[in-house]
């Protein structure tokens, strides 16, 4: 926001300097960028009048202009291609200083030229904010300058420009009576306001046109007002000087007045041709599917269902808060004009504004949010203007279509709490003058705080801490106490559940696989990827609502697509022997569908191996299969201190194959799964050779692990190992087998292992023959023969009685 110094001055009284201004301000939360100061050094430069031009003798391109500048006639020859008699243009006189140059007396071809006259940026002005002929030639003046008088106060460029880097909570300072109330506020200065006419209501307007708000969620009031016998000039210039300070190029009148207003009071406005609007119907509307509009910037757009736009009864004329249309453009032949001012919504504004990649000080605004209870006021005020500066004549009244009035309520604001959360000692009386300074309006007092009401055009106040932070403001920061801090000190440390990640990493690590971290958000159709049924929990997801692609559509409810996507992407790179692992969350709906409930957020540990290792002079080569994960996370579990895991045989996950799938037990509580990967799955991925997967429910793992550490002395009697082969079922697994051997052997059993598994033809078809060899031995005594060969009959006689198993013999 552009600031103009000398427009400051006249909404507020100032007794510092800008520089000293700034400061303050700064220091109270509303930054001041930088300062400009208009006038880049010129001096001595007046207005001219040409009374005569003729061609140079011995140029073709250059010409002489007789100039008045008051006290004398100054011959004069330039280059520029737009000089006329009769004009009025800024003249460097002999002696004048323009940037960077002192002006004096020079010959042109023979012919001597007693000064210069000046275009725009000469003078040190921003070019592209004049008319596309003065950008390249001499600067015209308008008729209302004196001839002789001093450039420098009639451009305005004796002015300073404060700029205000604003936050988004500060969108009231986007205009200048806000400023101005601000700086009222912090430097106690008086506040000269404008006078403002106001209308209220009248049938002579309402009989000229007709309001329809349809999408009262995208706008929530509309005011309109009628102008007649419209005069289209160019603005005075004072008004010009007021626009260009503020970084705005003029047009004309009645366009110049909308933008003053809205640079005066925060509050676009736009102007219809009155005589272009079908039927004299004002329809504010969502647009419809394939409608299109061509902007005042000559551009045809095509508008979407979620823009909103004004139209009359039969087209759109304007794209609501952001441009007008060019068919209904105030023009030369404009007689009569409807003056539109209105509060749209501002989140619809800007992805209005971004899907068009159509910016505008309009947009900017109600982006930002304007005040609601002015619209009908900053109407009022732009008829105001049109009508001392002739540029048309309003009809009474105006229409104003305010559907359902905002109700604001008041907030409760306690002293105890202002002094605690600031650590400061206010007193009520201090309060109560930052509140008035504020235009905060004290609707009850009482012993604890006051009952308040703020102002409509400060929409960031809404809540007690708000107002806190706006007496700390006004206060001054500096006015704050330093205090050390005091209460209980804790020791910094992480809990349970961060030292148990933090020790899987660790472990997944040391066995040589590598972590890799993938994206939360996945495309819904790698459910579809995964087989997972229609009622499956796994499709509980939660939806983005603004995903960046469809790509990220979706929350994770599973581990899987991310590993089986990195695999896919390194086995396209020829990187097929793969050991992988991530730890992350999964995200699962809660609640029943339009129920506003959070996900349930579970930490999960997932594994994927495919391919092999490749043999070495040392090591033979090794299959990254199921069963090389399979002891990866075994591992995991003698590592974490959980010896009684269970691998029960699964056939329920339509992810992985139903014959190499099991689930994961600790002490009879599911925390997982592993298997090898359908078939089917790594045909949608675009995977050709076989993987492994694992996943663990690190939340069910953390109430069963103890970081209590024990030991016990190394046995110092020796161990008895013992073979065992028995022919069972094909039907019964060899994890049941190693569970009825553990708990027929309890404490003595010190170690077991299978090494062998046989189908052939000494073995019966429909059986297979496991081998085991069993480790045996006592903490306190040497054990016997005898001991030995009594449990093991006691284990061979429950494995018959269990699970049908006979000695292979």
């Amino acid at each position: 926001m552009r600031v103009s110094w000398k427009w400051l001055n006249e909404l507020v009284d100032i007794n510092l300097k800008p520089e000293e201004l700034a400061e303050v301000m700064t220091m109270s939360g509303v930054a001041v960028e930088g300062i400009e100061y208009l006038n880049k050094g010129v001096r001595g430069v007046k207005v001219g009048l040409i009374q005569e031009i003729y061609p140079h003798p011995q140029a073709d391109k250059l010409s002489v202009c007789k100039v008045s500048v008051g006290d004398a006639v100054l011959t004069i020859v330039t280059g520029a291609p737009n000089v006329k008699t009769g004009q009025k243009v800024p003249v460097a006189v002999p002696g004048a200083v323009l940037p960077e140059k002192k002006i004096e007396r020079a010959v042109f071809r023979g012919l001597e030229s007693e000064g210069m006259l000046c275009s725009a940026e000469e003078l040190g002005m921003d070019a592209d904010k004049f008319p596309p002929e003065q950008r390249d030639g001499i600067l015209v003046l308008t008729e209302e300058c004196p001839v002789g008088a001093d450039i420098v106060p009639l451009l305005g460029l004796d002015d300073i420009v404060l700029e205000l880097e604003l936050t988004p909570n500060r969108a009231d300072c986007l205009s200048m009576i806000n400023v101005a109330r601000e700086v009222a506020a912090l430097t106690g200065g008086r506040l000269k306001l404008p006078e403002i006419e106001k209308s209220g209501t009248s049938q002579a307007c309402e009989a000229l046109i007709k309001i329809n708000i349809q999408d009262q969620d995208l706008c929530k009031r509309y005011v309109g007002r009628v102008i007649e016998h419209v005069q289209i000039k160019e603005s005075p210039l004072w008004l010009k000087q007021r626009l260009l300070a503020a970084g705005v190029r003029p047009i004309n009148n009645i366009v110049d007045i909308t933008n003053y207003v809205m640079m005066e009071m925060g509050q676009p406005l736009h102007a219809f041709d009155y005589d272009c609007l079908a039927d004299k119907t004002i329809i504010v509307r969502r647009a419809a599917a394939g409608e299109e509009i061509t902007t005042l910037d000559g551009q045809k757009r095509e508008l979407t269902p979620e823009m909103l736009i004004i139209a009359d009864a039969h087209k759109p004329v304007g794209i609501a808060g952001v441009m007008g249309g060019l068919e209904s453009e105030v023009t030369a032949q404009t007689k009569t004009i409807l003056l539109e001012s209105a509060y749209f919504h501002g989140p619809s504004i800007r992805r209005t504004s971004n899907a068009l990649a159509l910016r505008s000080e309009a947009s900017l605004r109600f982006e930002k949010g304007v005040d609601l209870e002015q619209a009908s006021l900053a109407a009022d005020r732009a008829c105001q203007l049109m009508a001392q500066l002739g540029a048309g004549v309003p009809v009474a009244g105006q229409v104003d279509c305010y559907p359902q009035p905002e109700e604001r309520y008041p907030i409760r604001l306690r002293l105890e709490r202002v002094n605690s959360i600031l650590g400061t000692d206010l007193g009520q009386t201090e309060v109560e003058k930052i509140l008035k300074a504020l235009n905060i309006t004290i609707l009850e007092k009482d012993l604890e705080g006051w009952h308040v009401f703020t102002p409509s055009y400060r929409r960031d106040l809404e809540l007690e801490i708000d107002l806190i932070e706006e007496i700390a403001r006004l206060n001054g920061y500096d006015k704050i106490p330093t205090t050390l801090p005091y209460g209980a000190t804790t020791q910094g440390a992480k809990n349970a559940e961060q030292r148990l990640h933090d020790r899987i990493s660790e472990i997944m690590v040391g066995q040589g696989l590598f972590e890799v971290i993938t994206y939360s958000f996945i495309n819904p159709r790698h459910l579809d990827w995964l087989y997972l049924p229609s009622d499956h929990e796994l499709r509980q997801t939660v939806v983005v609502s603004n995903p960046l692609s469809e790509e990220q559509g979706i929350m994770r409810t599973t581990i899987l697509p991310g590993l089986l996507e990195t695999v896919k992407r390194n086995i396209n790179k020829r990187n097929k022997n793969l050991k992988l692992f991530e730890l992350g969350k999964v995200y699962l709906s809660s609640g029943f569908p339009g129920e506003r409930k959070l996900p349930q957020e579970k930490w999960v540990l997932g594994a994927i191996s495919t391919g092999k290792k490749e043999k070495t002079w040392a090591y033979g080569e090794e299959n990254y299969d199921f069963f090389f994960l399979k002891g990866v996370a075994e591992n995991i579990f003698i590592s974490l201190g959980l010896p009684h895991v269970s691998f029960v045989k699964s056939e329920d996950n339509p992810s992985l194959h139903p014959g190499r799938c099991a689930r994961i037990s600790v002490d009879g509580k599911e925390v997982g799964f592993i298997g090898e990967v359908h078939p089917l799955v790594l045909e949608k991925y675009g995977i050709e050779q076989r993987a492994a997967v694992f996943s663990l429910y690190l939340d069910e793992l953390t109430g069963l692990v103890s970081e209590e550490v024990r030991y016990r002395p190394v046995p110092r009697f020796p161990v008895v190992t013992r073979d065992l082969a028995i022919v069972v079922p094909e039907a019964v697994e060899a994890g049941q087998v190693l569970g009825v051997i553990k708990d027929t052997g309890k404490t003595l059993l010190n170690n077991i292992s299978l090494f062998d598994v046989y189908r052939g033809q000494q073995i019966r078809e429909g059986y297979k023959s496991l081998a085991f060899s069993l480790t045996w031995q006592a903490e306190d005594r040497t054990l016997t023969d005898e001991e030995v060969n009594k449990l093991h009959r006691e284990i061979e006689a429950a494995l018959a009685c269990e699970l049908g198993a006979d000695l292979r013999r």
